[in-house]
């Protein structure tokens, strides 16, 4: 039986590296070609040489020209902040209304409490697109186009998020806070000294799926934002492609500093983003 399971284990860790090697390989080839010239994209792409990094002695002006070059072409110092002001906007102010709005649907009892869980499910079904325009017309009323008001509190609330909030509030010990109010704690010092303290799994989930979700935003901000002083780098990318020349080396490169900050948040997130998808929805 050891012998069994150990074979098991060693194909499954064989498969599952494969795999992750399948997915890494867009990845890889974007940063060894953001690394090359134009001529050496298009004849390293048909052999394996494209996923490995040019020869010192084939750059030329560095292995960083590309980069330097499109920094140089598009501030794109800039748009990233704007992106980072824009997703941890809603990240911030998402995870305290949605957290919310999940532990009252898990845990207080009012009328239509399903009903309303079930109109809020529905949400997920409506493609964004559809309702962009009678959005825009509201946030423009408001005075809020080419703001970062605008361009944040339309998607604080997040229906996915609130479901997954709920279903991990679902699982959580009542004991704690029956005994928290016991010692005359009410309910918001219950949710936020000792409900937040003990989610973050949950938490970590969901602002990795805001943070992703809304970095790769490109129709709102380009709607809502037509400032270039508040654009975001999904907009900004688009610069290297309708301004010719297109040099490939230098949308690598571009495209490789935009992916950077979603391999940073996972990166420190995800032990807690498993634990999270491992806790939720396991109660109805």
């Amino acid at each position: 039986m050891k012998k069994k399971r150990l074979i098991h284990r060693v194909t499954m860790y064989v498969i599952l590296t494969f795999l992750s090697f399948l997915f890494l390989f867009p990845l890889i080839w974007m940063l060894f070609s953001s690394l090359k010239d134009e001529f050496q994209i298009f004849r390293d792409m048909s052999s394996l040489k494209a996923f490995l990094p040019p020869r010192p002695s084939e750059v030329e002006g560095g292995y960083f020209q590309n980069y330097i070059a499109a920094f140089q072409r598009v501030d794109l110092f800039d748009y990233i902040i704007n992106s980072l002001i824009y997703t941890i906007g809603i990240i911030v102010f998402g995870l305290i209304v949605n957290s919310m709005a999940g532990y009252a649907l898990a845990r207080f009892r009012f009328p239509f409490a399903g009903f309303w869980l079930g109109v809020i499910i529905a949400t997920l079904i409506i493609p964004p697109e559809s309702i962009f325009l009678p959005l825009y017309v509201l946030v423009y009323d408001l005075g809020w186009v080419n703001t970062y008001t605008g361009l944040i509190v339309p998607f604080i609330a997040n229906a996915f998020a609130i479901f997954l909030f709920r279903q991990f509030f679902l699982d959580f010990p009542r004991e704690l806070e029956e005994a928290a109010k016991m010692d005359g704690c009410s309910q918001l010092g219950i949710f936020f000294r000792i409900i937040v303290p003990l989610s973050k799994p949950v938490f970590a989930t969901v602002a990795i799926v805001l943070f992703i979700n809304h970095w790769n935003d490109f129709l709102w901000p380009l709607v809502v934002a037509s400032d270039e002083s508040i654009r975001t780098i999904q907009i900004g990318l688009q610069y290297f492609m309708n301004e010719p020349p297109i040099q490939w080396g230098q949308v690598m490169a571009a495209l490789t500093v935009a992916t950077i900050p979603m391999l940073i948040i996972f990166i420190f997130l995800q032990r807690y983003y498993v634990q999270g998808l491992t806790h939720t929805g396991t109660k109805n």
